[in-house]
């Protein structure tokens, strides 16, 4: 029995990383190639209204997060992260730029969007857009989105929380998971920066 049950877990191990691998090499990190992890065309605005798209996460290495203004937990956090991140990193990650592009279009407005952001780093931007230009970024990264009814008509976003770094040519390079270390955080953002 005991044979079995080490089989039966060996292949659960071995379907999930050939899943993860699936997953990864439809975009080689660094490739840029069309129609891989990350590409995509879509047309949102900052929180002054200023237009983002595609070609906004190129020209400088960054740091991309989806969350949204309403958000209990997660995002106040990852947001608070990533202003520690920048602080630690000072004049070393000047070139780093930080958006925090939201899953919940319907409540967060530019000024929205803007004004929670700002309340905790200058260092972030904001974005938003309409839901379905927003739709489109999400398809384009991947990133898993799903409003959660509450009471009274109140609703929660269930989302991706990882941090999502591209290098300078707007391509994926990898993750920084939520709550992971500072200490491996700042390794990866010193590793992002050193590749440019």
């Amino acid at each position: 029995m005991r044979t079995v049950r080490i089989g039966l877990w060996a292949a659960v191990v071995a379907l999930a990383l050939i899943a993860t691998a699936a997953y990864f090499l439809v975009k080689v990190p660094g490739t840029g190639q069309a129609g891989t992890f990350g590409a995509g065309t879509y047309s949102l605005v900052d929180g002054n209204g200023g237009p983002v798209t595609e070609a906004s996460f190129k020209g400088a290495p960054s740091m991309l997060f989806f969350g949204y203004t309403h958000c209990p937990d997660v995002c106040p956090t990852t947001l608070s992260d990533m202003a520690a991140w920048f602080a630690q990193l000072g004049d070393e990650g000047q070139p780093l730029k930080g958006y925090f592009v939201t899953v919940d279009p319907e409540r967060d407005t530019p000024e929205v969007i803007k004004d929670y952001v700002a309340s905790v780093t200058d260092r972030v931007t904001g974005i938003t857009g309409t839901p379905e230009e927003i739709a489109k970024i999400l398809s384009a990264w991947r990133v898993y989105s799903k409003k959660v009814p509450g009471v009274d008509g109140e609703y929660t976003m269930d989302h991706t929380a990882s941090v999502f770094l591209l290098n300078s040519k707007g391509e994926f390079e990898g993750t920084i998971a939520y709550q992971e270390s500072s200490t491996v955080a700042i390794e990866k953002l010193k590793k992002l920066l050193a590749k440019g």
